[in-house]
């Protein structure tokens, strides 16, 4: 089965999970996964959350930014993969001047 993102509507949500600006989602749904192609605006973040019942794998298109996870932070940049297991905390934070565009992979239990 094949996804095209640029077919999509990127959905705009703004101060996402408690973070700051904005947040660009294309995203696919099955019930049992949910497949993303993300974007942060300069600036922007997504609130710190914990994965309660699922995982996230997060992959670097381009852009440059951080995580934090488990309190530690990680340099995000294109080619690298953020992975947050179930029972984690992680935050994701666009602090270069590029957009951060991401794709993101979240199976459901």
């Amino acid at each position: 089965m094949n996804i095209d993102f640029s077919t999509m509507e990127r959905d705009i949500k703004e101060k996402f999970k408690g973070g700051e600006g904005r947040l660009g989602m294309k995203a696919q749904d099955d019930g049992n996964v949910r497949i993303m192609e993300l974007t942060l605006e300069p600036g922007a973040s997504i609130g710190m959350h914990t994965h309660v019942e699922d995982s996230e794998i997060v992959y670097i298109l381009s852009g440059t930014g951080k995580a934090i996870y488990d309190g530690a932070e990680e340099r995000l940049s294109a080619g690298i993969c953020h992975y947050c297991p179930t029972g984690h905390t992680h935050s994701i934070m666009n602090d270069g001047t590029e957009e951060l565009r991401f794709f993101a992979v979240v199976p459901k239990k």
